[in-house]
């Protein structure tokens, strides 16, 4: 078993390692991008424009070795131009059929540039897709291959034009990872490194079956109760409804996460305990976890605007309230 750990926390360096030869600085967001995509979770990235969001996507299909497809999404943008189409198809015999031509949706790794730029009906397209791994069009089903991720980028600036992801889509992305603006250090980097090509050099380090391979890995690692009790207290500690919930909580926050933010917290900390070289899933791997996992599933109330308090505030908060036992 130690050299199955050493191996997957190796595998993950290498990946990371790869990546940084194409992105400059954003060493968290690469590794909690790494940690959702062996948990098998879908990502979304927000930043402002040309800090290597769609750049970090296009490393990571390298240095995963999977099929990849970008879906820049716009206002006209329809769900067939996502999910694919019936089309009449003539033969050079004369024969014509209707045949199913797949969109760019059927891919491993799918970048949804800009999504909160498209209606919510071609938003919506995605949904089946993000939980299920399954598109239907015109009553038929289409199973995804494995593994399958969507990593969706949107601008935080820009309102007009936009359309805001529902509740019920963005609950659907393991993760909300901010992609900051680089330091003046880091921008000097960038500029130099994109002066020699614009190319990715990232080098293939996993295939998909490798990939799935950790994945299942992941999923053996035990988690003692202690952990799992907190897990759920903290999960539960974002209800302000409840009477349970810290004051923080009842003040801050108008509503709290899903159940499926506790199943990421736990899938995603086994995956982190590993590329740390763990066989034990420990509080501080929830800890860290807490905040790309609730940031986007949790809803600032008007008096934390107010005092000018950020999700990521309210979380800090919550999670120095929450005892451990």
């Amino acid at each position: 078993m130690e050299n199955k750990i050493r191996d997957f926390a190796d595998k993950c360096q290498k990946i990371i390692s790869e990546i940084q030869k194409d992105l400059v600085g954003q060493d968290e967001v690469v590794r909690d991008t790494v940690t959702a995509m062996i948990a098998g979770g879908n990502v979304l990235l927000e930043g402002v424009p040309g800090v290597g969001k769609t750049r970090l996507v296009r490393s990571l299909g390298q240095a995963f070795d999977l099929p990849f497809s970008r879906i820049q999404f716009t206002p006209d943008l329809m769900p067939a131009d996502v999910t694919g189409t019936n089309v009449l198809e003539t033969y050079p015999d004369g024969r014509s059929a209707i045949v199913f031509k797949k969109g760019p949706i059927f891919s491993s790794i799918v970048l949804a540039d800009e999504i909160n730029r498209a209606t919510p009906k071609t938003q919506s397209a995605l949904l089946e897709a993000m939980q299920e791994h399954k598109v239907t069009v015109s009553g038929e089903s289409y199973t995804l291959s494995e593994p399958f991720f969507v990593l969706a980028t949107q601008n935080p600036i820009e309102q007009d034009g936009t359309y805001p992801l529902p509740e019920a889509q963005t609950d659907r992305f393991m993760f909300k990872l901010n992609v900051e603006f680089p330091t003046a250090d880091e921008l000097y980097d960038i500029v130099a490194m994109t002066q020699k090509t614009m190319d990715e050099t990232a080098a293939a380090v996993v295939s998909a079956e490798e990939l799935l391979d950790m994945r299942a890995c992941a999923k053996e690692i035990p988690i003692m109760e202690p952990i799992m009790r907190y897990t759920m207290r903290l999960v539960c500690a974002t209800h302000p409804e409840l009477s349970s919930s810290p004051e923080c909580t009842k003040k801050y926050l108008r509503f709290g996460a899903s159940p499926r933010a506790a199943q990421a917290l736990i899938t995603a900390s086994k995956v982190r305990a590993l590329m740390n070289g763990r066989y034990n899933v420990a509080y501080e791997d929830v800890e860290a976890l807490a905040f790309p996992v609730l940031r986007h599933r949790v809803k600032p109330s008007y008096a934390a605007i107010s005092d000018k308090l950020t999700a990521d505030d309210c979380i800090r908060e919550l999670v120095k309230s929450v005892p451990k036992k």
